[in-house]
């Protein structure tokens, strides 16, 4: 049995061997296409073509060439050999087929024959390959044209952003050793608004009213979060509840902010030209914004400096303001923006910039990716005051994982603690009532189980 098992293993992996070479000869082959594609293209008819003209024509060519050049080939590989053409002209080649599919949130380009994807919380590898480096230089290459940007061996790291609003990360030799690399942050077409986090479970109903109310009371709002913990989404989701009359300024290193609310200024970073001038940083920003009569300012990410002037924002009347910072837990992102504080060259006192955190932010909710690819909004805290040098915090709401399941993926409850925070007065001054009981303490399971009684779906769990 023994033997049998091991030469059906060779076999699998004979099998996978020859896959990847006739992918990548494939690809090869594409690629010497495509070159005679653009050789054949007439460059001073383009002008005068609108996109669908153009695309008959190379959708024309392309076909063309697959027949001639591809007499090897099936009838379907052929189909697959013209339609791919068309996404070297039009598209990001090979990689096209992966962003069209909705469960892809990340594409990871390791090298031109590497190509992992995330699908569903969880990471694995593709059979997508390029015939070569200079392959897969060509897309990169195409990608950052598309913003104006350039990369090379002396610039050999761009952030990019594509049509989609999908953001890019690219490095090329001689930083990347193993050849070009390529990070893709894939965001849909419609980003997932409050109610498709209950439904997939991030959140329960009961913190959506509470940060709905928080957010139409103008109580300023922190997202901590790690990388890929859902950060972005959370902060697209809640500032649906801004009301549609105030005027939001949005500041961004990379846009990927993608709000409903019409009455608002987008604004991004731009790095400096080859001759290092230009740049313009999220600080600048920050404090051009303050001269635009915004009612709130949603800082996409701080990162540095423009933390000072974001907090000077939150305690000069631009209360409700949101952002996001990367850490590990809510407490680690309280340390993280006392160090950017000191990182604008201020000598103060740490009680005094922790004094100044506590009266800028209100809420600090924290959300995680957990076991498996689970994200979930795992705390919820009111940052009261700051007492003897010392963050007085409260828990109002989270979520604890008790363990994991057969698949692999974390499970756990939500919980609410029963602490009424300082800030319900303003609540109940601008946004209203709270849904009876939202604050009293109880678990997830006690929730269902007085959902069931009562019939109250304010309480029940998506």
């Amino acid at each position: 049995m023994a033997r049998k098992r091991n030469r059906n293993g060779h076999d699998a992996v004979a099998g996978v061997a020859q896959t990847n070479e006739f992918e990548r000869e494939f690809q090869r082959l594409k690629a010497d296409l495509h070159q005679q594609l653009v050789e054949q293209i007439d460059i001073s008819k383009l002008p005068h073509m609108d996109e669908d003209q153009l695309r008959r024509v190379v959708q024309s060519l392309a076909k063309d060439a697959s027949t001639n050049k591809a007499g090897i080939l099936s009838q379907v590989d052929r189909e697959r050999l013209s339609n791919e053409l068309m996404d070297e002209v039009f598209g990001l080649g090979p990689l096209e087929r992966l962003m069209a599919d909705p469960h892809v949130t990340d594409i990871l380009v390791n090298d031109s024959q590497t190509v992992y994807v995330e699908r569903n919380g969880r990471l694995e590898s593709t059979d997508v390959v390029f015939a070569d480096d200079e392959h897969l230089m060509r897309v990169i290459q195409r990608i950052v044209a598309q913003v104006g940007r350039r990369i090379d061996e002396v610039n050999a790291m761009v952030d990019a952003r594509l049509p989609d609003g999908s953001r890019v990360n690219a490095v090329v030799p001689p930083l990347a050793l193993d050849g070009p690399s390529v990070s893709i942050r894939r965001f849909g077409a419609r980003p997932l608004g409050i109610e498709d986090l209950i439904g997939n479970g991030s959140l329960t109903q009961d913190m959506q009213a509470l940060l709905a109310s928080a957010v139409q009371a103008r109580v300023s709002m922190l997202i901590s979060g790690g990388t890929g913990a859902g950060k972005t989404t959370l902060l697209n989701a809640v500032s649906a509840f801004v009301p549609s009359n105030e005027r939001i300024v949005t500041i961004e290193d990379s846009a990927e902010l993608i709000l409903r609310n019409r009455h608002r200024v987008r604004m991004e970073t731009r790095t400096s030209n080859t001759e290092g001038a230009g740049e313009v940083s999220q600080r600048d920003l920050v404090r051009n914004s303050l001269r635009m009569r915004p009612d709130r300012i949603i800082v996409g990410e701080v990162r540095g400096p423009e933390v000072w002037d974001m907090l000077q924002a939150m305690n000069t009347g631009h209360d409700g303001s949101l952002t996001t910072v990367h850490a590990n837990s809510a407490f680690d992102a309280l340390a993280r923006l006392e160090m950017m504080v000191a990182m604008t060259g201020f000598d103060l006192p740490t009680r005094v910039v922790r004094q100044y955190i506590a009266a800028g932010v209100d809420l600090l909710v924290h959300v995680a990716r957990l076991k498996g690819g689970v994200r979930r909004v795992t705390q919820i805290l009111e940052i009261v005051e700051v007492k003897d040098g010392e963050y007085v915090i409260e828990p109002v709401m989270g979520f604890r994982q008790t363990g994991v399941d057969e698949e692999g993926d974390a499970i756990g409850e939500f919980f609410t603690t029963g602490y009424r925070p300082t800030f319900l007065e303003r609540i109940h001054a601008n946004a209203g009532e709270l849904p009876p009981g939202l604050l009293d303490p109880k678990t997830e399971v006690a929730a269902r189980k007085r959902a069931i009684e009562t019939g109250a779906e304010s309480v029940a769990l998506g």
